[in-house]
């Protein structure tokens, strides 16, 4: 049964477990965004199963399977949309740091290989200033 076509009390009691659900899925990507910057892996998988685990059950108690079901949700569900929505952002902000991770990386790798192709990760000097791309010197012949 939806939770829209759900009577009274049982959304009432759906939308008090989801509050405290979301509270806890806000915690868990907190201590995951700062797992990744410590970059402790075993920390990181820990708690990525348990906000696997925490969104099942949200999408048991919503009812919501895909974006556009959360919108038969009625208006007495807007701040668990609302927090969701900050979840979501919490997600994005992990996201962003593990691919910025992943180009640093993968401009070490180009660094130490000797790619020669322009990278988006700067370079610096011994000085501190950022380098331009590689000089190549070459031999001119007369």
């Amino acid at each position: 049964m939806s939770q829209v076509q759900a009577s009274n009390p049982d959304i009432e009691a759906s939308l008090t477990k989801a509050m405290q659900r979301v509270a806890k899925l806000e915690e868990l990507l907190e201590e995951e965004f700062e797992a990744l910057k410590a970059q402790n892996l075993t920390n990181f998988d820990s708690i990525n199963d348990n906000k696997n685990k925490l969104l099942k059950e949200l999408m048991a108690l919503t009812g919501i399977h895909k974006p556009e079901d959360a919108n038969k949700l009625d208006s007495r569900w807007n701040e668990f949309k609302d927090k969701m929505r900050l979840c979501r952002n919490l997600h994005r902000r992990s996201e962003i740091l593990v691919s910025r991770k992943l180009d640093a990386i993968k401009g070490a790798l180009d660094s130490m290989r000797g790619v020669t192709t322009p990278s988006s990760v700067e370079t610096y000097d011994r000085l501190g200033r950022i380098k331009r791309g590689r000089q190549i010197t070459g031999y001119m012949s007369i």
